[in-house]
């Protein structure tokens, strides 16, 4: 198979006829073998039964529909799980991304040996204010701290080789970030490619201000993991030892001076560097200990479940 599309979706009930439609119309004017997978992310409009219904007329359209809302990144891990083409298309629901970019990107990973390709929106028709500035803000953060350099992270609009999607595994919110959880799998042939950006035709977006604070919290949280996550010792053990040291050489120095230097002076217990001290070795010796522990963690982890699939169409 040439082509999977992998479209999450949230309550797009108006625009699934139309945005089938048109990926259809996409795929036979360029003779692609293809799949189309739409992941029902707990949507209460009826956007379930226009898939049951788009399914039962095209065969090429298959289904999954959580128990409830669980996120886009869970979506996405649900629709890379299934996907069986050579090349994988992310995309949204809104009728935003455009179907005439698909046959570039599947060139791009196709046939130049691209890992992935990450659509940029370089033209938006969204609010300055509450979207266009916050998230070039994120974005210009997302590079300096991720060495990944694209313009857009967070645009729904990517292509990926088969390989890419079975080797990364998509959780909690990081759906923003799969070029740096591809690269930091190894992945590092990333492009990029400008992308037309259409504005909203039906409902209202499902992100508000909050999307871009998660966001940087979560860019911390994966440059940790990065960078410590398969050793957190590393980073815990050796602030901890570091500050553990200092902490009793000042105590150390403080008994010194208590018996040579000033043994008529104040007790070391009046003295309010001792408790400075005291407190820097037990910091120090909490940070030793959670960076063992994390390290008891990471070899005793186990897979949970992160959704709940509801009911399927067409997936085998």
């Amino acid at each position: 198979m040439d082509l999977s599309v992998v479209i999450p979706l949230l309550n797009e009930k108006e625009s699934l006829k139309e945005l089938h439609d048109w990926i259809v119309s996409v795929m036979q004017s360029n003779s692609f073998s293809y799949e189309i997978l739409f992941i029902d992310d707990g949507s209460t409009d009826g956007s379930w039964e226009v898939i049951t219904q788009l399914s039962s007329t095209n065969p090429n359209v298959k289904g999954i529909r959580f128990l409830k809302n669980f996120g886009k990144s869970q979506a996405l891990h649900a629709g890379f799980a299934q996907a069986e083409g050579n090349v994988v298309i992310t995309m949204d629901a809104d009728l935003q991304d455009n179907p005439e970019e698909i046959p570039e990107l599947f060139k791009m990973v196709n046939d130049d040996k691209f890992d992935l390709i990450s659509g940029w929106k370089k033209k938006r028709f969204d609010s300055v204010i509450t979207k266009n500035l916050p998230s070039k803000l994120f974005n210009w953060a997302a590079r300096r701290t991720s060495g990944v350099k694209l313009h857009d992270f967070n645009c729904g609009l990517k292509a990926y080789s088969n390989t890419v999607v079975k080797h990364i595994d998509v959780y909690g919110e990081m759906h923003r970030y799969i070029p740096v959880l591809a690269k930091n799998a190894g992945f590092t042939k990333i492009g990029e490619k400008v992308v037309k950006h259409q504005a909203r035709k039906y409902g209202k977006t499902k992100f508000g201000m909050n999307r871009f604070i998660n966001g940087f919290l979560d860019l911390i949280t994966i440059w940790f993991v990065s960078r410590f996550g398969k050793r957190p010792m590393h980073l815990f053990g050796a602030l901890g030892v570091i500050m553990f040291i200092i902490g009793f050489g000042f105590a150390f120095y403080l008994g010194l001076d208590k018996l040579y230097f000033n043994p008529t002076g104040r007790l070391i217990t009046e003295r309010p560097q001792f408790y400075i001290s005291l407190a820097t070795m037990i910091i120090g010796s909490q940070l030793f200990i959670a960076g063992f522990l994390g390290e008891l963690i990471l070899r005793s982890k186990r897979q949970q479940q992160r959704y709940y699939i509801k009911e399927d169409l067409n997936i085998s």
